[in-house]
């Protein structure tokens, strides 16, 4: 009896009678795709460094939403709300952000963005998630979290 088991990503051991008689290790997500990850999260990271909330749009699908902690309450809703806060406190020219892929399957992506001295001198840690839509990532949820000043 032939039996094929995955064991974590990308692994596939195929046993015969019990014993393995073949294991492949495949590569499941490409390297175009871990760079259209950072480049969507980039993207968003930019929108907020220069104040460009149709920078923005560019990285979230349309009926993205976000919740977080701001001064230790809970906000949140659809994406629009921080198209608004970009467009009402502007740039962060004084921004710095460092961008990580969690994790990442062929259609989903969860990335973490570490941002310091937004537009209102906060810094943040975002966590992204993102899917695959017609061959493009979008952010379809921002879940993220407001140091104290």
């Amino acid at each position: 009896m032939q039996e094929t088991v995955r064991h974590g990503i990308g692994t596939v051991v195929t046993f015969l009678n019990g014993k393995i008689v073949m294991s492949k290790n495949i590569k499941t997500v490409a390297t175009r795709d871990y760079d259209a990850v950072v480049d969507a999260a980039s993207k968003y990271a930019k929108g907020m460094r220069v104040g460009n909330a149709s920078l923005i749009a560019e990285a979230f699908y349309k009926d993205a939403v976000m919740y977080g902690f701001n001064d230790n309450h809970l906000v949140g809703g659809s994406i629009q709300n921080l198209y608004d806060f970009v467009e009402n406190k502007g740039e962060a020219p004084d921004m710095v952000e460092r961008v990580d892929v969690l994790a990442m399957t062929p259609t989903t992506a969860v990335v973490r963005v570490d941002m310091e001295n937004d537009a209102i001198g906060r810094d943040y840690i975002d966590f992204l998630s993102l899917v695959k839509i017609d061959d493009v990532w979008q952010v379809i949820a921002k879940v993220f979290h407001q140091f104290e000043a």
